[in-house]
């Protein structure tokens, strides 16, 4: 037998219903809110701000650009590579009619502008494929032409090069001797392997700074560039360490290699931490931009630059990506003639990220006070007492 409510008990809970309410609805939920009214379309536009859902909606609509944008970044620069603007050495005499003909042909076959540079012989014209100044070298030579083309200053050009070369010389009637003079390494036919390391730099480099973001959210400034440093150099050490020692697919000069991955880890995710810096919780859009779809199809490490649109190879040179492609390409085949270029254009990354974040470090999210050890001992204690 259920126990009876008191009469007053009664009236009391009647008069703190709302009207139309049931009597166990709590307070405040009424089917006319708090005051018994309709939330005003001001007040809902409110209450779904600060919702998970706006972010959630912003957030597909942002990845399904995003994915557009990727496919169509690396397609324009990749998918169809075409010649604008090729650097080449010249030795002996290409003026006479034949060669003339022979070189004509070969423009209008790669449908492009052969940029024709006049060495005095064989030696100079080498140290200027060793130098990165031209891509190939032309040899006037008794009414034959040599071709030295240079597979380890891009792949792509040489391919180029190599394969119109013969046919031009068929249609002109001009006998061609075509060969690479500098070869890539047998581990990687295609030239791709440098451009994939470079890549997983850049990639995790960010990724990185987002998990330390996420889940190391109360690391101080100082500690925060401290473990970038750390996974950058740890993770650069791996990445080297897999492709030579485990794989053999290059021989690196290991230090070096694994420094200058080292440094692109470290300038990307210090590219992140300053925008995170900046706009917050959005900073993945402008690194992604940058890094990704600007940056990497841009490098010349997939496609070399003179078959990439000519704004994008110039860009490239300057971003991290591009810059870790072009030094480690140096290093691995051109190790005598090094280029400081690209070590500035990394090093310049990473200290302008380190400057602005750590200028406005206050407003990056996380850290923690610090508070000194007598304070919280005397908190310690009033709490006690």
């Amino acid at each position: 037998m259920s126990e009876e409510q008191p009469p007053a008990a009664e009236d009391a809970g009647r008069a703190a219903t709302p009207h139309g309410a049931h009597p166990d609805t709590p307070p405040g939920q009424g089917p006319h809110g708090a005051h018994g009214r309709r939330p005003t379309r001001a007040e809902r536009w409110a209450d779904f701000r600060t919702s998970p859902f706006l972010p959630a909606i912003v957030l597909v609509f942002i990845l399904a650009a995003a994915a557009g944008l990727f496919a169509g970044s690396y397609t324009y620069s990749m998918a169809k590579p075409t010649p604008r603007h090729v650097p080449v050495a010249v030795v002996g005499d290409l003026d006479s009619p034949r060669g003339r003909r022979f070189v004509d042909g070969l423009e209008q076959a790669l449908d492009a502008g052969l940029s024709l540079r006049p060495y005095a012989g064989d030696a100079a014209a080498k140290e200027a494929v060793e130098e990165q100044r031209v891509f190939a070298v032309l040899r006037a030579e008794d009414g034959r032409v040599g071709l030295d083309v240079s597979g380890a200053s891009g792949q792509s050009v040489a391919q180029l090069l190599a394969e119109a070369a013969p046919k031009v010389g068929k249609a002109t009637g001009t006998p061609v001797t075509v060969r690479d003079v500098n070869p890539l390494q047998s581990g990687d036919p295609r030239g791709l392997a440098l451009f994939y390391i470079s890549l997983a730099a850049v990639i995790v480099g960010f990724v990185g700074a987002i998990q330390l973001s996420v889940h190391a959210r109360a690391l101080n400034p100082a500690e925060r560039i401290a473990f970038t440093v750390a996974y950058a150099l740890l993770g650069g050490f791996v990445i080297a360490a897999v492709v030579d020692w485990w794989l053999g697919a290059l021989d690196l000069p290991f230090v070096q290699s694994w420094m200058i991955l080292a440094l692109t880890m470290f300038a990307s995710g210090m590219v992140f931490t300053m925008f995170n810096t900046l706009i917050g919780r959005w900073a993945m859009l402008p690194t992604w931009g940058l890094m990704v779809l600007l940056g990497n199809p841009s490098s010349g490490g997939a496609v070399s630059w003179p078959l990439l649109p000519s704004v994008l190879g110039r860009i490239g040179q300057w971003l991290p990506p591009g810059a870790s492609v072009n030094a480690q390409h140096t290093a691995v085949y051109f190790r005598g003639h090094q280029h400081l270029f690209p070590y500035l254009v990394l090093a310049g990354w990473a200290l302008l990220s380190c400057a602005v974040f750590w200028t406005w470090r206050h407003r990056h999210p996380g850290g923690r006070d610090r508070v000194p050890a007598h304070t919280a001992t005397a908190a310690g204690s009033t709490a006690v007492a």
